[in-house]
């Protein structure tokens, strides 16, 4: 049983290329009456396309933040897409120096979106060549060096940055003070979800009661990415398993291989969660401590598992360091008796 369904963290609201490269080929939404949730966001972009339309202008910059798994660089896609216009892709990271941002910038067409994923990792040279070029379309290059150095500005075509981040903190403020438009993406419903789920389910042919979408969308953690992602393991499963179908039973009995409970807790959120209770008596214990019993990293426990747990009243965040909750030692006596 153990080959039908891989080891991969499937909750990870973080992107994988190789489990997501099918959900963001075929899921994503193109138009914004087909995204689901993020309502108030949605009425706001569709003010300023239609504005921008009007004026026959570039839409204002625009910047997303909030956890992964959300939706950004979808919005950007739909965006683009009601705009009419092309999207280039692009990340912090990957641009390392002023000569990559230029060659990005100087090839857009008139109107074109420019998204750059993680723009809180841009670096402070890249982040000055990138003022100029948001704020007044133009591109500023220094020729030479010393005394004699000097600088040729290159008028660039009208044009919108889209940024997203999951860190807005960490970007500048004078970055953050170009873009018109900001807007904090936040967790889903549940009936959102569902809705999500059942369109993906419909796109990737699965048929399955309501019952079993109702089942995924409690233990996706609030994230589309990763309800996408349970969708397509409790496919694979029904089918070696089943006829194929998504059935509530069939559903259980992947979710018990795949390790997610109820809560949309899996065995790593658990091995903390343990960890605490029963190596230190249910804290407080010290972040640098606690990776090193567990194993994982200190950034990861703190931006990728706490934040979950913390939301479900887990987990207490002291300055003496972490601290379990009643809440949670009831929710692992009960998984340990079965209950």
């Amino acid at each position: 049983m153990d080959n039908v369904l891989d080891k991969n963290r499937i909750i990870d609201p973080q992107e994988n290329k190789e489990l997501d490269n099918e959900i963001e080929i075929s899921l994503r939404p193109k138009k914004l009456d087909d995204y689901a949730g993020q309502e108030k966001i949605k009425e706001n972009m569709k003010i300023s396309i239609e504005a921008a339309k009007r004026r026959n202008e570039a839409i204002d910059h625009i910047l997303f933040y909030g956890a992964p798994g959300l939706g950004k660089t979808t919005l950007a896609h739909i965006i683009a897409n009601e705009l009419g216009v092309g999207i280039k892709i692009t990340s912090g990271p990957a641009i390392e120096k002023g000569g990559d941002l230029a060659a990005i910038l100087t090839n857009l067409n008139e109107g074109d979106i420019l998204f750059i994923d993680e723009i809180h990792r841009l670096n402070t040279a890249i982040e000055e060549i990138l003022y100029p070029a948001m704020e007044d379309g133009a591109l500023d290059i220094v020729i030479g060096k010393g005394p004699s150095a000097r600088v040729l500005r290159i008028d660039l075509p009208k044009f919108t940055i889209i940024g997203a981040t999951t860190k807005v903190s960490m970007i500048s403020s004078p970055l953050r003070d170009r873009f018109g438009l900001i807007h904090h993406l936040d967790f889903y419903k549940t009936e959102e979800l569902e809705k999500i789920i059942s369109r993906s389910a419909k796109i990737l042919n699965i048929e399955s009661d309501l019952e079993s979408i109702a089942k995924i969308s409690k233990r996706c953690r609030r994230t589309p990415r990763i309800a996408n992602r349970l969708l397509k393991r409790i496919r694979d499963y029904c089918e070696v398993k089943g006829a194929g179908v998504i059935e509530s039973f069939l559903c259980d009995e992947a979710f018990e291989l795949l390790e997610v409970d109820e809560l949309g807790l899996d065995w790593i959120d658990r091995k903390i969660l343990d960890t605490i209770i029963n190596k230190f008596a249910g804290g407080p214990v010290g972040l640098s401590t606690l990776s090193a019993v567990t194993g994982e990293e200190k950034s990861t426990i703190e931006d990728v598992y706490e934040p979950y747990l913390m939301r479900l009243g887990f987990i207490n965040r002291t300055p003496r360091g972490r601290e379990i909750t009643e809440l949670a030692k009831k929710h692992i006596y009960k998984k340990e008796n079965n209950l």
